[in-house]
């Protein structure tokens, strides 16, 4: 029976070989710059084999460390542009497909959560999965009362696999962000660390995914399918038709599509905490499914996989995080500072220059100054590359940081949302969307709409 890979040591040592390999690479160019070939040819190919190794690694592995290829899929657009394209194609494989397990293994799977008589609820199965991801894949089925449905298995040993490569992920962190340039990798493994068992719970999503589906039930604009059933790794949801998703949006959309879709995944993100009391954490392109509409009307978007949300203390997205964004947006640093430093970001002790801090931010207030604000790979690699490179002023502000751990699910949404707008090139009414929906944003007082 074929399962994830389970042995630490086996997974261990294929992830400790990528920063070597890449160490392997970068010798033999220089040594081929020495013999006379082309410097940026070379660098080219180092970059399209580092790039293949990397994210065919990331895959084939699944758990964590496919996990922690989705998650950098939608930081793709900080790359620098001349290395973006390798790195583009292989990290958009990972958005949307994952090699599969035996349909043995999924029927194990059911009879154990579901219990003996699983044939009896679930009347047809489709032997080969139409999706597989970083913990599990989907297969389509016919529930007992002719409903078709989704039913999401989870890989043998997935928590254990899920657990150990993040673990050795955060070990060679060092090591291996030089493959990803741009990104800083140890604080995204550690968020991914602290929501694993939750990832891992499918009962937990299934209430999850009830939650959004009644808050999102007959809204023009969205859908989330119902749950039908659910076990410790088994969930079965209702069928969602859809042609494609944002990721084939992203890759050969028109800009209509691009600006469309690109404001129906913000509206979703900032609308479901108002809705919810809970922020679907997961924003890579392949949960967001595109739905053709039959009576004309436009398309809506159908939203999957409930497995990481953040459950929001006080019912809704903080406060303060909509007032310190609006004070940032119109450039009141002294109080933005006293701001930050009342929520936790900025400790009693730290000194640190208002206005840099206001500028480190930018990439989170720029689009809110605007009325149309228009997402593009250029303007996230500017931003990246400038808080990033220890010669700009601002790079200093980023040492000085606090991100309380109320924040750390919050941020990593927004900027892999930031991320995924950037990849659309979509022009968005940011400001608009932020004043109706996000508490604190609007002006006191003022009237949202």
């Amino acid at each position: 029976m074929t399962e994830l890979p389970r042995k630490a040591a086996a997974r261990t040592a294929r992830l400790a070989a990528l920063p070597l390999g890449y160490a392997g690479r970068s010798a033999l160019g220089f040594g081929k710059r020495l013999g006379g070939r082309n410097a940026d040819l070379v660098m080219s190919e180092i970059q399209q084999r580092t790039a293949e190794q990397l994210f065919r690694t990331l895959g084939e592995l699944k758990g964590g460390a496919m996990k922690f290829g989705q998650a950098l899929s939608v930081l793709e657009a900080a790359l620098p542009e001349e290395m973006a394209g390798p790195y583009r194609e292989e990290l958009t494989k990972l958005q949307d497909s994952a090699p599969p397990m035996p349909t043995q293994q999924v029927r194990e799977a059911l009879a154990r959560d579901l219990g003996p008589d699983w044939k009896d609820q679930l009347v047809w199965l489709d032997g080969g999965p139409t999706a597989a991801a970083s913990i599990g894949q989907v297969h389509q089925g016919r529930w007992h009362d002719g409903r078709e449905v989704a039913v999401k298995v989870q890989y043998p040993g997935a928590g254990e696999a899920l657990r150990s490569d993040l673990k050795q992920l955060s070990r060679l962190a060092r090591t291996i962000g030089p493959l990803v340039p741009g990104i800083d990798i140890k604080p995204l493994i550690a968020e991914m660390q602290a929501r694993t068992e939750e990832e891992l719970d499918y009962r937990l999503e299934a209430d999850a995914q009830r939650a959004f589906a009644a808050a999102f039930r007959d809204d023009p604009d969205f859908a989330v399918p119902d749950v039908v059933a659910a076990g410790d790794t088994t969930l079965v949801t209702e069928w969602m038709d859809s042609t494609s998703s944002l990721a084939k949006i992203i890759a050969e959309g028109t800009q209509e599509e691009r600006d469309h879709y690109g404001e129906l995944f913000v509206r979703f993100l900032v609308n479901g905490p108002m809705r919810t009391g809970m922020l679907h954490a997961d924003p890579h392109p392949g949960n967001f499914r595109i739905i053709p509409a039959a009576d004309g009307s436009p398309d809506r978007m159908g939203v999957l996989d409930f497995g990481a949300v953040a459950r929001l203390p006080e019912g809704e997205l903080p406060l303060a995080m909509g007032s310190l964004i609006r004070i940032a947006a119109i450039e009141d640093d002294e109080q933005l500072l006293e701001g930050l430093r009342r929520e936790g970001f900025v400790k009693d002790r730290v000194k640190i220059d208002a206005r840099l801090l206001l500028d480190y931010l930018s990439p989170f207030v720029e689009p809110t100054q605007v009325e149309r604000f228009r997402f593009t790979r250029a303007w996230m690699q500017g931003q990246f590359q400038r808080v990033n490179n220890p010669r700009d002023p601002a790079y200093t502000v980023a040492l000085k940081i606090n991100l309380p751990p109320s924040y750390l699910l919050i941020h990593r949404t927004w900027l892999g949302a930031i991320g995924i707008l950037s990849q659309l090139e979509a022009e968005v009414p940011f400001r608009q969307i932020l004043t109706e929906s996000l508490p604190g944003f609007a002006e006191p007082g003022a009237d949202p709409s």
